[in-house]
């Protein structure tokens, strides 16, 4: 197999972080995500099985990646995932494992997903407010998300980081409740613009977070900061000792595409390259036509050799049709 610096694209960007989406499937509907009607999910038979997802996330590992997220749709609607948890854990050279959730099944799982290997979360919270948090997650469930938190903070795990999609509308004095509560608990707070994924994602207007992040920082006393694990998207406020971290994520306003290290790998196996190109390779149907593990790692070699230099968002907002949930997170 290649060496670890076979996954350098040609721009120069060493790719060493794969997200996994295990489902397309999720159990909220959020504005700026799936449409309140949306059922065109994929078969549950066309998703790679655990085994099939861990063998294409070990050829990855065995080319250099080091970071794995497993994201979906929403990850803890598919069944038996801490035995991919496992799987993956044990993979030689893999240092990082971490999952993004919407929190609503957390409670319930949080302790057997942290004895199984996965050291950090990211959770969708968009605000602490119950009524907002229905009219943009389609369901009332917010006490579910925050039971969901304090679970996973007493399972262990470190960091937790709450991720807001702040769009143009939100009230500024519910980020700072945010806060508030990022401070109480111990979390870290990103803020998040959105991104013209489908036509939910096009249909949600956002804002700059660059000055707004700047002002937030000042009201709650945060100075510029390096936090987070790795070189991510996040810029980054704290206060002394990092009791509070604020971090914006400014894909549409300030993009970050010359740093990307990331790709996705989508419930069915298919790699895609960069969420704002259609770029994709069916390295599942590859693996399910009996392909050799040579074979799909020289497929993901190429692929990497071809990921587009950034999103074109901005310019051509309507290019990407499918939801994000199709993608992975």
């Amino acid at each position: 197999m290649p060496g670890s610096a076979s996954l350098v694209d040609r721009h120069g960007r060493r790719i060493d972080y794969l997200r996994v989406s295990v489902t397309d499937r999720c159990d909220l509907r959020c504005t700026y995500c799936l449409p309140a009607d949306f059922k065109n999910f994929d078969a549950p038979a066309h998703w790679l099985d655990h085994a099939e997802m861990a063998r294409l996330a070990g050829l990855f590992v065995g080319l250099g990646v080091r970071k794995l997220r497993l994201t979906g749709g929403e990850p803890l609607t598919r069944g038996g995932l801490p035995v991919l948890v496992r799987a993956l854990a044990a993979l030689p050279g893999l240092q990082d494992l971490s999952l993004s959730t919407n929190g609503t099944r957390l409670e319930r799982h949080a302790a057997e997903l942290r004895a199984a290997g996965v050291g950090r979360l990211n959770v969708s919270l968009d605000t602490l407010d119950a009524l907002a948090y229905a009219r943009i997650t389609g369901r009332d469930c917010l006490g579910d998300v925050l039971r969901g938190l304090h679970a996973a903070h007493a399972a262990g795990f470190a960091p937790i980081k709450l991720n807001a999609v702040v769009q143009a509308d939100t009230p500024e004095k519910e980020l700072d409740l945010l806060l508030d509560y990022a401070r109480r608990h111990g979390f870290i707070l990103r803020l998040i613009e959105p991104m013209p994924v489908g036509r939910t994602g096009r249909g949600t207007t956002g804002i700059d977070l660059t000055e707004l992040g700047r002002r937030l920082a000042a009201r709650h006393g945060l100075v510029p900061s390096v936090a987070g694990s790795g070189a991510g998207p996040a810029r980054y406020w704290s206060s002394a000792g990092q009791r509070l971290t604020l971090g914006v994520i400014t894909p549409m306003s300030q993009h970050f595409c010359a740093t990307c290290n990331r790709v996705r790998l989508g419930a069915d196996g298919t790699l895609y390259l960069c969420l704002g190109w259609q770029d994709s390779v069916p390295l599942g149907a590859m693996l399910r036509q009996g392909a050799s593990d040579a074979r799909l790692a020289q497929a993901i070699v190429a692929a990497i050799a071809a990921k587009p230099e950034r999103h074109d968002f901005n310019t051509h907002p309507e290019r990407i049709v499918r939801f994000m949930s199709q993608t992975g997170g």
